[in-house]
């Protein structure tokens, strides 16, 4: 690793073979805690490569516990944090918005690293229970349309590193890594990510498979559709700007109005308001956006419209509710 560090001092950057040997090195615990902590920090003031970030990802997926669910198309709704906003946890109801749409999702999620409360920390907090085991995740992907994939149950690199990235607590190319590599490999695949920087190099890995996909950027700066200004959706028909009012929207929403809680117990209690039909009109906005562009991602045939009346079918009627009672059994 001092080698590595060196050269990366020198500001010099790594070929794919040379990113994936380092990403394996760093998951089979051959560096100490220290040099990782370094070698996160340095790709945090600076730039990461496509080629970087594709070693990095294939590293990871190849080293995790994958898993295959036959017979479903599956998505995933997964944002890549670190966008510095604590927002509540919309990419997570949206994921059930969807489910209870009738949709199959696969959600990749973790504890919160640069946030106050990742997915994780909600789910396990309203009774939900980690785990890897095949049998009990595809039971309930055919009774509630969804699973959980806690991130570091299929990882190893994510036990080497979750100690370091909440000590560093800032976002790292860790947070880059998340949406790419989910055990499941969902055909397809809505992700929100924290700069343009990093939705451009989304894009060229993603035109390397055989997803469809939706890579998502607020314009000020969210990682998801905040519905606060104006935001970028790249997908494999193209790139495309939206502004609220072209989605019918009165005018843009308050940033304090996405405010996720301080707490675990807030953000929770955000989180089962909304999927009661307590929440509020922003929030709500907010969630069903989310939830449409991700069945638009599916389908990108139909128009926003139809989108967001199955999404607000959905949290409105409760199937949102019964999807997540399911999993959570409560």
């Amino acid at each position: 690793m001092k080698e590595t560090l060196r050269y990366l001092f020198e500001y010099k950057s790594f070929t794919k073979e040379e990113a994936y040997t380092i990403l394996t090195n760093i998951a089979t615990g051959k560096y100490d805690s220290h040099q990782i902590a370094a070698f996160m920090t340095i790709y945090g003031m600076r730039s990461i490569r496509v080629e970087e970030l594709s070693g990095f990802r294939d590293a990871m997926y190849d080293l995790c516990l994958q898993l295959e669910f036959p017979g479903y198309d599956l998505i995933d709704l997964c944002g890549t944090g670190g966008d510095g906003k604590n927002t509540f946890n919309i990419s997570t109801l949206a994921s059930f918005v969807v489910a209870g749409a009738g949709y199959h999702v696969a959600k990749h999620g973790n504890v919160g690293v640069s946030s106050g409360c990742g997915s994780s920390n909600v789910m396990e907090y309203l009774g939900y229970r980690f785990t890897n085991d095949k049998d009990e995740l595809s039971k309930q992907l055919e009774e509630a349309n969804i699973c959980f994939l806690h991130a570091p149950l299929f990882h190893p690199a994510m036990k080497t590193v979750a100690p370091i990235r909440k000590a560093l607590g800032v976002k790292t190319f860790f947070n880059m890594l998340g949406p790419l590599t989910n055990p499941a490999n969902p055909k397809y695949q809505s992700v929100g990510v924290f700069s343009l920087e990093l939705a451009r190099l989304y894009n060229y890995l993603y035109q390397q498979t055989d997803k469809q996909y939706s890579i998502v950027h607020a314009l000020d700066g969210y990682d998801e559709i905040s519905l606060t200004g104006d935001f970028k959706i790249i997908n494999n028909q193209g790139e495309k700007v939206y502004s609220v009012a072209q989605l019918g929207f009165e005018e843009p929403l308050q940033a304090s109005s996405l405010a996720g809680g301080d707490t675990v117990e807030e953000a929770a209690a955000i989180f089962s308001a909304i999927l009661k039909g307590e929440g509020t009109v922003a929030q709500n906005n907010a969630v069903l956006t989310n939830a449409a562009f991700a069945i638009k991602t599916i389908h990108p045939e139909k128009s926003f419209a139809d989108c967001y009346y199955e999404a607000e079918e959905s949290l409105l009627g409760s199937s949102a509710l019964a999807s997540f009672r399911k999993v959570t059994n409560n």
